[in-house]
């Protein structure tokens, strides 16, 4: 009687496990997942990215500074300005021993200034339009990684190995315990949070401008639009969960090649950003522009603003100029349409 309790025990507890495996790959016997000759026909996505132009992403030194700082109108003389500690960077006119010109009558001591830093040479990607259709959904991978084998599973060492920001097709996506997992390639499976997706919408009523740009909170990726044509796409970072970027339909409404950003003075958050490139401000003191100080597009990071590489941000300026009709006084620039696809966990 004792031993047949015990195999009685011991079938559940098989029976348990091989449910609850079951459960985790979320995958049918047959197996999940397209066929390897399908994804070999469609290797990589059909987008074209932005030449980087070296000249514009290393036209300025731009430099960080740690701690508090004072700005002088001329080396020696007593401080005009003066700042806490917050998140400061600079841009470097010229050096003279001590001291450093960061701007008209703008000085600074050389000593509180970090290494040149180097912005980020992320691109994002033009978006074929007519016959040459995405057959697949683009992504973008936010770490570097190596698939799982099936949905759900531990990064296999023997799978290909992915720079982050590297560009994948999502072949199939399978749910596993209440998140999707994204076949990224043949035994290739990565968990939604790794991948940032490029997901084109249809253009909302309140859209009334020939171009115009969505950007999706959850995905943390920008498209820019030609009527209903999306031809461009970007990863961004938008404001944290303590300085959301708002959501809803904008417009352009004032525009800067480079502009200083700065707030929160004597607060923990204080920032200071000499500078910023290709600037333009939809709502309030929310713009899109390029962030020369980080590299950590696709995830949010931000004071509200929708941060891009200089590279893309610069693409955008000047794509979108053709949206404004100067010669009779309309300053309204393209509709920016916020919204998110998904809620942050």
């Amino acid at each position: 009687m004792r031993n047949q309790i015990r195999i009685l025990i011991c079938a559940v507890f098989l029976l348990l496990v091989y449910s609850s495996a079951l459960a985790q790959s979320a995958c049918p016997p047959a197996g999940c997942g397209i066929d390897a000759s399908t994804i070999e026909a469609h290797r990589w996505p059909n987008v074209r990215p932005l030449q980087i132009d070296e000249n514009l992403i290393g036209d300025r030194d731009y430099r960080q500074i740690d701690g508090a700082f004072a700005i002088h109108s001329a080396p020696n003389s007593e401080a005009s300005e003066s700042y806490g500690s917050g998140y400061t960077f600079v841009t470097v006119v010229e050096q003279h021993g001590e001291w450093t010109r960061i701007g008209d009558n703008e000085w600074v001591r050389s000593e509180l200034l970090s290494e040149s830093v180097t912005p980020s040479r992320f691109a994002g990607v033009l978006l074929p339009t007519g016959d040459d259709a995405l057959p697949f959904t683009v992504a973008w991978t936010l770490q570097h990684l190596r698939g799982a084998k099936s949905p759900g599973g531990a990064q296999a060492p023997d799978n290909p190995f992915r720079y982050r920001y590297t560009r994948v097709y999502i072949y199939d996506t399978v749910p596993v315990d209440g998140y999707d997992w994204y076949q990224i390639g043949a035994n290739e499976w990565v968990h939604q949070f790794k991948v940032a997706k490029i997901l084109p919408i249809d253009r909302p009523e309140a859209v009334d401008t020939h171009k115009w740009v969505s950007v999706d909170l959850y995905e943390q990726v920008a498209i820019a639009y030609e009527d209903e044509v999306p031809v461009f796409a970007t990863l961004i970072s938008s404001g944290l969960e303590e300085w959301p970027t708002n959501e809803g339909v904008f417009h352009v409404y004032v525009r800067f090649t480079r502009k200083l950003m700065s707030g929160a003075y004597n607060q923990p958050d204080f920032y200071y950003l000499q500078e910023v490139p290709w600037t333009m401000f939809f709502d309030d003191q929310i713009a899109l522009h390029g962030a020369y100080w980080h590299d950590g597009f696709g995830f949010r990071r931000s004071h509200g603003c929708v941060n891009m590489t200089v590279t893309d941000a610069h693409w955008l300026f000047e794509w979108a100029r053709s949206e404004y009709d100067w010669s009779n006084g309309d300053y309204v620039g393209p509709a920016v349409y916020v919204y998110s696809s998904g809620e942050y966990d």
